[in-house]
């Protein structure tokens, strides 16, 4: 049987969902924009907040009508030089230009491929920064390794189900984990935002959108936060997790780019003061007592 239309049909889908989330991500830029910020005048009346197409379109020097096609998800011809234009007057940061030139089919840097399998050496290496809790995760968040600090320090992994192993599920819908992070609230939306920034190289993937629908209709948290249409890299500053037995630690999580094994990225959190380290240490020997 012949496949190519199939196949044809289903890649052809993929690039309209990828224009569609470029159009809703650009809306949603263009709604945070206040007009008085950019030199239009505050008042008026406006079906939307912040600014309005046409006025995107003079302050980026682009036609109108080319750029309401931008964001119907119009299949049309879009440059490198007019889109950084766009993302000037939208004001997006590295990470959200990144997302928009992804999502519009420009590369931003080099290609990369995706690695099922481990080597052993991977393990070796998060085993050897022991008193250190260090995880291994893609860009889908599924947990791919971890060492034995992580399970008792954060959250003991090998409580929870293989085919349960990604930390958006974990975070969101298992009852396996109640998240010790005390700022839990900025770490979840950040969690979100970052997956939808890597979700724009995968639209239409399976896997991801697999996991996207599950979670959007297992977590309303979650379903809320993806409303907001942010995106982020993952964060490097200092995090305060409690611990059962050895009560508030201070850790600073060491991101470290497996780049010859395609998209996943070793997180290690290294204590971020001597108490937090004297912790770790006593809770990696199990001579720490519980906390009163």
């Amino acid at each position: 049987m012949n496949t190519l239309p199939a196949t044809t049909d289903r890649t052809a889908a993929d690039k309209r969902q990828q224009r569609h989330e470029l159009g809703v991500f650009l809306r949603s830029r263009r709604e945070r924009i206040r007009p008085d910020e950019v030199g239009f005048a505050p008042g008026g009346r406006r079906r939307t907040p912040g600014l309005r197409r046409e006025e995107v379109a003079l302050l980026a020097g682009v036609g109108v009508t080319w750029y309401t096609w931008l964001e119907q998800g119009r299949d049309i011809n879009v440059s490198a030089q007019v889109l950084e234009a766009v993302a000037d007057t939208l004001r997006l940061d590295r990470q959200e230009r990144n997302h928009l030139f992804t999502l519009a089919g420009l590369q931003v840097g080099p290609a990369r491929g995706e690695c099922a399998v481990l080597p052993p050496s991977v393990q070796k290496t998060l085993d050897a920064v022991t008193p250190y809790p260090a995880i291994v995760l893609n860009a889908r968040y599924d947990i791919l390794a971890f060492n034995e600090a992580y399970c008792r320090v954060v959250l003991d992994l090998r409580e929870i189900p293989v085919e349960e192993r990604n930390m958006l599920w974990v975070t969101f819908v298992s009852r396996e984990w109640r998240c010790n992070f005390l700022e839990s609230e900025s770490m979840k939306l950040h969690m979100v935002a970052g997956f939808r920034a890597a979700m724009a190289d995968h639209v239409g993937e399976a896997a991801w959108q697999d996991l996207l629908e599950r979670l959007l209709a297992r977590s309303p948290l979650f379903a809320e936060l993806w409303e907001r249409y942010e995106v982020a890299a993952p964060s490097t500053r200092i995090k305060l997790l409690e611990n059962a037995t050895a009560g508030v630690l201070r850790i600073e999580p060491v991101n470290l780019w497996l780049s010859q094994l395609g998209q996943l990225r070793a997180t290690v959190y290294t204590a971020a003061d001597d108490e937090t380290e004297a912790k770790l240490r006593a809770l990696a020997g199990g001579t720490l007592s519980a906390v009163m």
